[in-house]
C-alpha cells in the first residue's frame, strides 16, 4: 500500500498497515500509526509520532519547522491521537522548545488550508474549518468548532464547546460554551451545541443566567465571579468560572447581539 514515488527515510517508522500515496516524503523521525492513510504529495517530518487512522489528505505539511525566528533546528515534537483528518494543504507545527510539544488530540476535522502553529494544544472532537488559523501557544479545548477564515491570536485560550463565526478573530480568551462574533466579541451560549451535546435544559438555563450575570451584569470582573460561585453550583457551571478566573489575556467582550441565545 506504498506507492513506488513515495520516498521513506529507512529509520522511519511505518506499519503494514499504512497507505501512502504517490510522492509523498516520510523523514527519519516520523513514526506512523496502524491503518493511516497518506494521500499524494504530503510530508510528514520533524519527531513526529501520531496514533491510528489519521487520513491526510493531498498537500498536507505535518511537522515542519515553527515559523518562530528564536528557533535553532533544535528536535522539538509533534503528537498527534488518532481518528483525525487533516484535508488538503493543512499545516501542523512542530514546537520551538525541547520542553512543550505541540499536540493535536483525536477525532479533529482539520479542513483545506487550515493551520495550526507551534507549541498549540488541541483537545478531541474539534472542528477548524477552511482557512482558520491557530498562531503559536493557543490552547483549544475539547468540542470546539472553529468557522471558516477565523484568525487566533498565540497564547489565546478557547474553552470547550465554543464556537467561532466565520471571520471573527480573537486576541483574547473565549470561554466555555459561548459563541465568538467579529473582533474580539461574544454574542451569548452556543445553545444548539449544547443541546446536541446533551446538556439539560436545566445546565443550558443555569449556564446562560451565568452568562447574563458575568457579560451584562454590570459588575467588576472579580464581583461577578464571587457572586457567581455561590448562586450557581453545577460542574459545567464551575468549569466556565474556572476559566475565566484563570485568564490572564482578558475575556472577548459581549457585544449585545442576543439572538445567538434563543431556546426553543
Amino acid at each position: 500500500m506504498i506507492h513506488p514515488t513515495t520516498i521513506i527515510h529507512p529509520n522511519a517508522r511505518v506499519p503494514a498497515s499504512a497507505s501512502i500515496g504517490p510522492f509523498s516524503v516520510v523523514d527519519e523521525h516520523v513514526e506512523i500509526g496502524e491503518h493511516c492513510t497518506v494521500g499524494p504529495h504530503v510530508y510528514l517530518t520533524g519527531h513526529l509520532t501520531m496514533g491510528s487512522h489519521n487520513q491526510f489528505h493531498a498537500g498536507c505539511v505535518i511537522g515542519d519547522a515553527p515559523q518562530d525566528l528564536k528557533y535553532k533546528n533544535e528536535p522539538t515534537r509533534l503528537r498527534l491521537g488518532s481518528h483525525n483528518v487533516f484535508r488538503e494543504y493543512c499545516t501542523v507545527q512542530r514546537s520551538n522548545k525541547i520542553a512543550e510539544d505541540t499536540v493535536v488530540g483525536s477525532n479533529n476535522f482539520l479542513m483545506v488550508n487550515s493551520h495550526i502553529g507551534h507549541n498549540c494544544l488541541v483537545g478531541d472532537h474539534v472542528i477548524i474549518a477552511n482557512g482558520a488559523l491557530l498562531a503559536g501557544h493557543v490552547t483549544v479545548s475539547d468540542k470546539v468548532f472553529i468557522s471558516g477564515n477565523c484568525l487566533i491570536h498565540q497564547f489565546v485560550r478557547i474553552g470547550a464547546f465554543a464556537l467561532m463565526q466565520g471571520g471573527s478573530a480573537i486576541s483574547k480568551d473565549l470561554p466555555p460554551y459561548c459563541i465568538a462574533r467579529g473582533d474580539n466579541g461574544v454574542c451569548g451560549l452556543n445553545i444548539i451545541g449544547l443541546r446536541r451535546a446533551g446538556f439539560s435544559s436545566e445546565e443550558r438555563l443555569e449556564l446562560k443566567n451565568l452568562y447574563r450575570l458575568i457579560f451584562r451584569g454590570g459588575l467588576k470582573k472579580s464581583e461577578a465571579i464571587g457572586l457567581a460561585r455561590e448562586k450557581f453550583t453545577r460542574e459545567k457551571s464551575k468549569i466556565f468560572l474556572d476559566f475565566i478566573s484563570e485568564s490572564k489575556r482578558g475575556l472577548c467582550a459581549d457585544t449585545g447581539l442576543h439572538g445567538a441565545e434563543s431556546e426553543d
